[in-house]
């Protein structure tokens, strides 16, 4: 059986991981059988340029964690090597980072995760990290209503020709 110290020092994991899962804007599980160490040291490397955490903990660390924060839904994904990364600024860089990555290994997977209080499904990940950046969304858009723009001063602007013709006429 575990000593007292032990299992305090356990419980304080939990609880601080419990914190951190609160606070996070995305938490995603990962199995992560058959990386080697160049390739997660590249993935930590991406990771950790987005400004989140990569972490491998123990499957019932995490079970209790995600309880502990009033996270429901994710128990089944808690099977197998787990890895779990958190951030608490931007859930969509990370998803993009982890996406990437699986893209170049087919052994690497997305299991599931939470993103902004939501349980959601890697299929459902997969698709928001598939979404352009917010930079490239509002280039979009920017360029969509330049567009219109110049296309209404060119009509403005035959508009005044014609009636300068006509006075002249």
């Amino acid at each position: 059986m575990a000593s007292e110290k032990i299992l305090n020092q356990k419980k304080e994991e939990v609880s601080k991981l419990a914190e951190e899962f609160k606070t996070s804007k995305i938490i995603l599980l990962t199995d992560y059988r058959g990386i080697n160490v160049e390739d997660v040291t590249s993935l930590r490397n991406d990771i950790r340029n987005t400004n989140s955490k990569y972490r491998v903990i123990k499957n019932n660390i995490t079970r209790r964690a995600l309880k502990e924060a009033g996270i429901e839904g994710l128990e089944e994904q808690l099977v197998g090597p787990t890895a779990v990364i958190t951030n608490s600024e931007d859930y969509l860089e990370a998803a993009k980072a982890i996406y990437n990555f699986t893209k170049d290994n087919d052994y690497y997977k997305i299991k599931g995760g939470v993103i902004e209080g939501k349980v959601m499904t890697a299929e459902e990940i997969i698709t928001l990290a598939k979404l352009p950046s917010k930079d490239t969304l509002i280039s979009m858009l920017a360029g969509a209503l330049l567009g219109n723009i110049s296309k209404l001063a060119v009509a403005l602007e035959q508009v005044r020709i014609q009636k300068e013709e006509t006075a002249n006429a």
